[in-house]
């Protein structure tokens, strides 16, 4: 189908002053730029917003919790933002936080890992890693239940995948969830998703390298499971999952070749493809109709995964 029209007249309207294209910045400049497209939105009212800092793999780890309001416990999710692992920080996922927490009623806590060139890969990895099992340790601290999902979106999504991959090989938390939001699963630049047009798309094959290139330089490590959550050999044993996917995005074919490789590993995902609709749509979840109801069945399905 075509272009959803809140999208048609958001690029038109942008159409008239160009962003520059992030693949001429440097990864401060880009990282700004992201800044100022997601911003903040403190309107989106939870119960209780705390900053706070834990001891990482090299150094402290700032987390942001989000609380719903009332008395819990409330389930935990842990969401790592996207951004290709380069560009994102608590600022730019804080819209999106507010609105799962409010949202699917629960504890959300809100990694920024390390990001590259910096820290190249693993790094962010090893970050997303301690968190979960931070949160998974400290769940009286937070006001937690006992469940805790894990997600994010584009490279959040990919982290989110890796981590469940590995708490199930290091024998760590348990993982109820995994909210897949158009993730990044495979490190090969050769789809055709990549080659197409990159009209109506706010991600495309020369921005998927610039990412790739500043988080993990070497092509060969690229095709780790730690970065390609899709070329894992045994997928079987992990959490069940929510893949989204978006018509206009230039990973959708490799989120649903993770949907399918999981579902043949006998795990239980769900995989929901939006028409219509472009990379980094859950950012306009509190703007766009068209955005609002995928937004609304992650959140369902957060809270159904996270149920007792």
């Amino acid at each position: 189908m075509p272009l959803a029209p809140e999208y048609q007249a958001m690029f038109a309207a942008l159409g008239d002053t160009p962003l520059p294209k992030i693949t001429d910045m440097t990864p401060s400049e880009g990282r700004e730029m992201y800044r100022v497209a997601r911003p903040l939105n403190p309107e989106i009212a939870v119960g209780a917003v705390e900053d706070r800092a834990i001891p990482g793999p090299e150094s402290d780890i700032p987390l942001r919790i989000y609380t719903p309001e009332g008395n819990g416990p409330f389930p935990i999710f842990v969401n790592f933002h996207g951004g290709g692992w380069v560009i994102g920080d608590l600022n730019t996922a804080d819209a999106v936080c507010r609105d799962i927490c409010r949202t699917a009623g629960c504890v959300v806590v809100s990694v920024d890992y390390r990001l590259a060139p910096e820290h190249e890969f693993p790094a962010a990895v090893d970050d997303c890693y301690a968190a979960t099992i931070w949160a998974a340790e400290h769940m009286d601290e937070v006001n937690g239940n006992g469940r805790l999902a894990v997600g994010g979106e584009s490279a959040g999504g990919n982290l989110a995948a890796v981590i469940c991959q590995l708490a199930r090989d290091l024998g760590g938390p348990e993982i109820s969830f995994q909210l897949l939001i158009y993730p990044v699963t495979d490190c090969d630049l050769a789809r055709d998703c990549y080659q197409e047009d990159s009209e109506g798309m706010f991600l495309d094959g020369s921005t998927m390298e610039w990412f790739w290139r500043f988080y993990c330089p070497d092509p060969g490590k690229r095709r780790d499971s730690r970065a390609s959550p899709l070329r894992a050999a045994d997928l079987s044993g992990l959490p069940p999952a929510l893949v989204i996917t978006a018509e206009f995005d230039t990973l959708r074919a490799e989120g649903r070749e993770y949907a399918e490789a999981l579902r043949s590993a006998h795990v239980p995902a769900e995989w929901l493809h939006c028409e219509g609709l472009i990379h980094d749509f859950f950012a306009t979840a509190a703007l766009f109709e068209v955005s609002r109801p995928p937004f609304e069945h992650a959140c369902a399905a957060l809270r159904t995964g996270l149920r007792d």
